[in-house]
């Protein structure tokens, strides 16, 4: 059964013409999750995480991941398949190792042309799009397309209405002398709108595409049946609407003397080429990308908010498995379905922010490690536990690492958590620059690591989004990230270390970019506690000391009012 996947897959490579077709995780949308019915690389190989590319030639195959996967990648990927670090070889290296031409086929609709570039041409290759995705045609029983309604954020929540926003991105059009932005990350048209979705588990995307125009006129790319009449009435004369079918006669009915932006890394191979065919363009990085990463005030305020309520739901899970974890048999995915039941309390609460991560000894060294019926432990006294979660709240988005312990642990496990914790304080005391950039920090996260010749194999921090996209850019703090911190900005602060076969450790609060006497400086947004039990207070300085109490004092201060008697007074013991 599952190596017939590849069998028949090799028979449509010749009935195609071409030597090899590449699969991405991504579908149309270029997004982090995808719906069941575009679960096509999980399909073919047996992999479930977020990113990443599989190659398929007629007698190799491979799939290709980032070191947040590569342990999850060899348990999940079927027979037949080849594990590789994207890091260390691109599947250009493996195509350029075969002398032959190659015809290597693709799907148009879900590969950028700078991502086949950058990944896949070499001198030997000739990409093909092929119109019908081959996936799809040896899919028999592929999951049905959902069609779920868009609906409104509103102002309140928002901080500025779509029409204000649409002013800001049609002066953006003027200055550079442009008519038109095509809008192909759907988490752009979600932040101009004003609008949410429910076409993914994770985050409130709403999966379509839109053209903004320098008249500030909206045309939006969508499928009918997820556009209600209410919706509509809400924009009137401001937005038209053009179903993705009909697509190509909306570009042929546009005066030719058009001119369009579009985004180098999420304006699909298809789109790129009936621009092309018609209108004078240039490729940047969507503008919007960049409003959308300075939250205004109420964003911010409302994100506080939301981090109280996930801060009170961590803490009191966290108590609550430190006192029963001897008393009753607590695995990984009952860990993650009791937190779930503590965020549910929360009438505004929506749903996870990305699948949680509840991992136990060995399991917790899995970077992106997801418990399933196949790998769920019980949870041990003797085990260091990592549970990274998160929330979509209907006035913010949370995301928090917390690993904690049961009983006490090795003197070596205590100096790596407490080298992890130097330098997340060194990111969250960093005073900032106007030219500070992700990079530097990244730097200052792993300092304490690196001087015990240890490291991580993942960036220090991501963007966060306002009630979307958990993982949002351009902002984060990785070794090649060299955009610049400005206010408003909320970023992951996230550094780890992670012993293959035996425990996992990774600390991660999310910050906002606040200005403060005209300097820049990081203020903590999540409310939880940190595992004093794992800590080497030896190693910590007195500036180190001093935060650490004073972010358990702050958590005291804003959560004690929600918990109950015995949960505030084991708080109180984390301050001295």
């Amino acid at each position: 059964m599952k190596k017939n996947k590849l069998i028949k897959l090799r028979r449509e490579l010749t009935i195609n013409n071409i030597d090899g077709y590449i699969i991405p995780k991504n579908d149309e949308f270029f997004g982090e999750y995808v719906s069941p019915e575009k679960e096509r690389l999980k399909y073919l190989t047996g992999f479930s995480g977020s990113a990443g590319q599989s190659l398929v030639l007629k007698k190799q195959a491979f799939l290709f991941v980032d070191g947040r996967y590569t342990l999850q990648a060899q348990k999940e990927v079927r027979k037949g398949f080849k594990v590789i670090q994207i890091h260390k070889t691109i599947p250009s290296d493996i195509l350029r190792k075969n002398k032959q031409k190659l015809r290597i086929g693709f799907d148009p609709r879900i590969y950028s042309l700078a991502s086949l570039i950058n990944l896949y041409k070499t001198e030997n290759v000739k990409l093909i799009p092929i119109k019908k995705n081959l996936i799809d045609k040896i899919w028999p029983n592929k999951p049905k397309l959902k069609f779920n309604k868009f609906f409104i954020l509103k102002t309140q929540y928002a901080g500025k209405s779509f029409k204000n926003k649409i002013n800001l991105i049609c002066k953006i059009l003027k200055r550079k002398k442009l008519k038109n932005l095509l809008v192909t990350a759907p988490e752009n048209v979600a932040w101009t709108l004003n609008i949410r979705g429910k076409d993914n588990s994770y985050s409130p995307i709403p999966n379509c595409n839109a053209i903004v125009n320098y008249k500030k006129k909206i045309t939006l790319i969508v499928e009918n049946k997820k556009i209600s009449k209410n919706f509509k009435s809400q924009f009137g004369k401001v937005v038209k609407y053009v179903n993705p079918t009909d697509i190509t006669a909306h570009f042929n009915s546009l005066d030719k003397k058009q001119n369009f932006l579009i985004d180098k890394f999420t304006c699909s191979y298809f789109y790129r080429e009936k621009i092309a065919e018609r209108f004078k363009y240039i490729e940047e990085i969507d503008p919007i990308f960049f409003l959308k990463s300075k939250k205004n005030i109420v964003e911010i305020n409302n994100t506080i908010k939301s981090h109280i309520a996930d801060g009170t739901a961590l803490t009191k899970f966290i108590y609550w498995i430190k006192n029963n974890i001897n008393k009753i048999k607590i695995s990984e995915l009952s860990a993650q379905k009791k937190l779930e039941q503590f965020r549910k309390k929360n009438k505004n609460y929506v749903s996870p922010s990305f699948n949680t991560i509840s991992g136990s000894g060995p399991n917790g060294a899995i970077v992106h490690y997801r418990a399933n019926s196949k790998t769920n432990r019980i949870i041990k006294t003797k085990d260091v536990y990592l549970c990274d979660s998160g929330g979509q709240y209907h006035y913010g988005t949370t995301d928090v690492t917390r690993t904690i312990c049961f009983s006490k642990q090795s003197q070596k496990i205590k100096n790596i958590f407490t080298k992890v914790l130097k330098g997340h304080i060194g990111v969250a005391t960093y005073k900032l620059k106007k030219n500070t950039t992700g990079k530097k920090l990244d730097i200052v996260a792993r300092s304490a690591l690196k001087k015990a010749g240890l490291d991580y194999a993942h960036g220090t921090g991501h963007g966060v989004g306002y009630f979307l996209n958990v993982h949002e850019g351009p902002q984060a703090i990785s070794k090649i990230n060299n955009i610049k911190l400005e206010e408003g900005m909320i970023l992951s602060n996230e550094p780890g270390y992670y012993e293959t076969n035996k425990f996992g450790i990774r600390l991660e609060n999310l910050v906002f970019i606040k200005k403060y006497k005209k300097k820049l400086r990081f203020e903590n947004l999540t409310f939880a506690p940190i595992e004093k039990d794992l800590i080497n207070f030896k190693l910590l300085n007195k500036k180190e000391k001093k935060y650490l109490n004073e972010y358990h004092k702050k958590i005291y201060m804003i959560l004690g009012s929600y918990l109950n008697k015995d949960e505030k007074s084991w708080l109180r013991t984390f301050i001295n």
